[in-house]
């Protein structure tokens, strides 16, 4: 009975042990999973930020870029606006001049013709002061109208000046716009090669940790199986020794009770020898 309560405290024992080991290794699972799971979002995360900083700061250097150009384009348009104004003034000094000189000197015919050619003056005077406040209205958008505009209302004497401003504008325009160009492809191009270096780093971190992980698991699947395996050659040792005593035992008990058993029928034969000489020597007597 005692033998067989072993047996079953063993057995008891052992399965305990079994499920205790599958609870243990599915929550080491568990924590590695989470563990995982944690180190891939802070990884997500911080090259999230790394990019949202860098998009940040390009945007900046963005606006401060195409605030300088609109203020060296305004600052350009402002002093051809200035020399045009100061040659206004000019002329209107000189026909001022030319009025009072041709009002003590010239005919009424003359005066006459003056008038005419005044009041031209003034309505080409007007038709440049509308275009000017049209140039000023569209400044920050449509440059090269602007110089059409006081093209096509300006002097004929302007008009190779005009034209050569405007081509060079328009010639510095295209180089800038080629060159912002040629900057977006190139800041695209490496935009995409830092994404697909990210990626890589990042599936390479993703690979390394994983394998870690699934040596580590490996290790100590082969640590529990290892451990498992002595535990049950533990138990047949155990068992055996078991068996080994209650052999011994029994061949004890087994031999005690031959011994008993000789020595009974020892004392037997000896009693029966003694009754012998007894009822020899009362015989004799």
């Amino acid at each position: 009975r005692c033998f067989y309560d072993q047996k079953i405290l063993h057995k008891t024992f052992g399965v305990w042990k079994e499920r205790w080991t599958a609870c243990r290794e599915r929550n080491l699972s568990l924590r590695a999973a989470s563990h995982y799971r944690h180190l891939v979002y802070n990884l997500v995360f911080k090259a999230w930020r790394a990019y949202v900083c860098q998009q940040q700061g390009k945007r900046n250097k963005y606006y401060v870029a195409e605030s300088h150009a609109k203020k060296q384009k305004l600052l350009r348009s402002w002093q051809c606006w200035l020399v045009y104004v100061n040659v206004q003034r000019m002329k209107h000094g000189m026909q001022s001049m030319a009025m009072a000189f041709r009002e003590g000197s010239c005919l009424r015919i003359s005066w006459a013709v003056w008038r005419r050619r005044h009041y031209q003056n003034c309505a080409r005077h007007k038709m440049n002061v509308l275009a000017l406040q049209h140039w000023a209205q569209s400044l920050q958008f449509r440059a090269w109208l602007q110089w059409r505009e006081l093209y096509l209302c300006s002097q004929n004497d302007k008009q190779k000046e005009i034209r050569a401003v405007t081509q060079h504008q328009h010639w510095e325009l295209k180089r800038c716009m080629e060159a912002w160009l040629r900057y977006l492809n190139l800041n695209r191009a490496k935009k995409h090669q830092n994404e697909l270096a990210r990626e890589h780093h990042r599936s390479r971190i993703v690979r390394q940790c994983f394998s870690d992980w699934q040596l580590s698991w490996e290790r100590r699947r082969r640590m529990h199986a290892h451990q498992k395996d002595i535990e049950k050659l533990a138990a047949r040792i155990a068992l055996r020794r078991v068996f080994v005593h209650w052999e011994h035992y029994v061949v004890l008990c087994v031999e005690e009770t031959q011994q008993c058993e000789l020595a009974e029928k020892h004392y037997k034969h000896h009693l029966l020898v003694l009754q012998n000489f007894w009822n020899r020597w009362k015989s004799r007597l």
